[in-house]
């Protein structure tokens, strides 16, 4: 067994075990850590296929980014986690039948899937190959391979997953800003237009008597 096998096989269980375990783990905040695990396995595999960009962008935007602001929302949150267990068995029956459909839409996957021929992944990778970049170097890369194929044929679906990423980062500013019993908030508009008779207050103390 080869290097390179080996490392294939330890990325792809360890982005296998991440990624059940987000899933798995009670606490959320064990699950965005388990999620940056994922993340940086998948980011190993990458460098394994030849795609270092990926993985840099994988590991920059998502670990760097993405992974800590779902951390930061869920410690902003406040989640009671009492109160959270306490209706896990009212909505186990709608549970369980939603991940039952999961299963058997994966199984339906895996039952159907075939491996494309090397004319198909020609036609749906137009990157470049080794001899084709060696015979003509000014070609482009792979950098502009990605942007040519993602701002074309998918720029439909890279605008959606922008506005998905936009909603969800409103929600999470709503829920953070949500009112609360028991908690003092600075009024920033009160203090700038605060006076000084407000907030100062001239005693005429008579020489030889202290404040009572």
């Amino acid at each position: 067994m080869s290097i390179a096998v080996f490392a294939f096989y330890v990325f792809a269980f360890a982005a296998v075990a991440s990624a059940l375990m987000v899933v798995a783990s009670k606490n959320p905040v064990h699950s965005v850590l388990f999620l940056i695990s994922a993340f940086i396995s998948a980011a190993g595999l990458f460098v394994l296929m030849g795609a270092e960009y990926l993985a840099m962008v994988l590991v920059v935007v998502y670990v760097g980014a993405v992974a800590v602001l779902f951390l930061f929302v869920v410690m902003m949150l406040d989640v009671d986690f009492v109160e959270m267990k306490q209706g896990f068995l009212q909505y186990l029956p709608i549970g369980g039948a939603l991940a039952a459909i999961v299963v058997v839409e994966l199984i339906m996957v895996v039952a159907v899937w075939a491996f494309p021929s090397d004319s198909e992944l020609a036609l749906a990778h137009p990157s470049p190959t080794a001899a084709q970049t060696v015979s003509n170097p000014n070609g482009p890369t792979n950098i502009e391979e990605i942007g040519l194929v993602l701002y074309t044929d998918y720029i439909h679906y890279f605008q959606i997953a922008g506005i998905i990423l936009l909603v969800a980062m409103i929600g999470a500013i709503v829920l953070t800003f949500r009112t609360r019993d028991g908690i003092k908030k600075q009024d920033p508009a009160a203090q700038v237009a605060r006076k000084r008779d407000e907030g100062v207050e001239l005693v005429d103390i008579p020489t030889g008597q202290g404040l009572s």
